[in-house]
């Protein structure tokens, strides 16, 4: 029986992830659980290729049963990884990273106003973000968003944006 894999690509393209899920079932033999639609695409075309044109020859199979010998892997993690925080090698140790802040921001407890559409909006920087009428924000560009209703960069709409 000849299969005409390129059909069967286009037809598994047309499915839905379920019916995908499914007919990884009739080729595979057993159930799958991920719904990633490419995922699944991929390895039903690669096992009807393999099907019709052969697998692997019997020489490369057995060169895999070589480099994937259980002996080879590690069971247990290293004794560094289980000793107490102090005792650990140095290259182990971690390494905190000094916090920036962007160059643009003015300081902490800072405010930045604007004049939009008739009325002034007032900001406060704050160190973990922003706030405006009572209202924390991560970000300048999620307090724009709130003001004028659609997606804008914050540094742009408060001019901040070329101060470096």
């Amino acid at each position: 029986m000849s299969l005409n894999i390129a059909k069967e690509v286009a037809t598994l393209e047309q499915m839905s992830v379920g019916q995908l899920q499914d007919r990884y079932v009739e080729v595979f033999g057993e159930a799958v659980r991920s719904r990633h639609r490419q995922y699944l695409i991929r390895r039903i075309a690669w096992r009807l290729q393999a099907n019709a044109e052969g697998g692997l020859s019997e020489r490369a199979l057995r060169r895999a049963e070589e480099l994937a010998q259980d002996a080879d892997v590690r069971l247990t993690p290293p004794r560094w990884a289980t000793l107490a925080k102090e005792a650990r090698p140095a290259e182990a140790a971690s390494v905190r990273v000094p916090v920036t802040t962007d160059p643009r921001l003015p300081v902490a407890g800072s405010q930045i106003t604007r004049k939009y559409k008739g009325r002034t909006i007032i900001v406060t920087v704050l160190a973990d973000g922003f706030e405006y009428l009572g209202v924390r924000y991560r970000s300048l560009t999620a307090v724009s968003r709130v003001i004028t209703g659609s997606h804008m960069n914050g540094f742009r709409f408060f001019g901040l944006e070329d101060r470096r």
